[in-house]
């Protein structure tokens, strides 16, 4: 888990221990069944990229530019991972402008 989202639940709920994290890791990963699981070909993974065309383009106002990007563009992704430091801070420059975190 992300280290503010357990934050969060220590402060909700207490801490978080391991004998919480083993009872969480069996219950929602070990006792999956195939029932609920699929094998993404490259088909069902273009089709699961289709589907953000609502979200990016449509709501969030992004281009069509954008979205392909991150299905053509081989370096895509390892470039935004290569951002999280940037990334982090703009959330925390967000979080601090709009008192989003004071108000929870």
């Amino acid at each position: 888990m992300y280290q503010s989202r357990l934050a969060e639940l220590e402060e909700a709920e207490g801490p978080y221990t391991e004998e919480l994290a083993a009872r969480d890791y069996w219950h929602h990963l070990m006792s999956m069944k195939t029932d609920n699981m699929e094998e993404f070909t490259y088909e069902t993974c273009k089709r699961v990229h289709n589907l953000k065309y609502y979200t990016w383009v449509e709501q969030q106002g992004r281009t069509l530019e954008e979205l392909n990007a991150q299905w053509y563009d081989e370096h895509y992704w390892d470039d935004l991972h290569k951002q999280v430091d940037e990334i982090d801070q703009l959330t925390a420059e967000f979080n601090e402008r709009t008192g989003v975190l004071a108000s929870m």
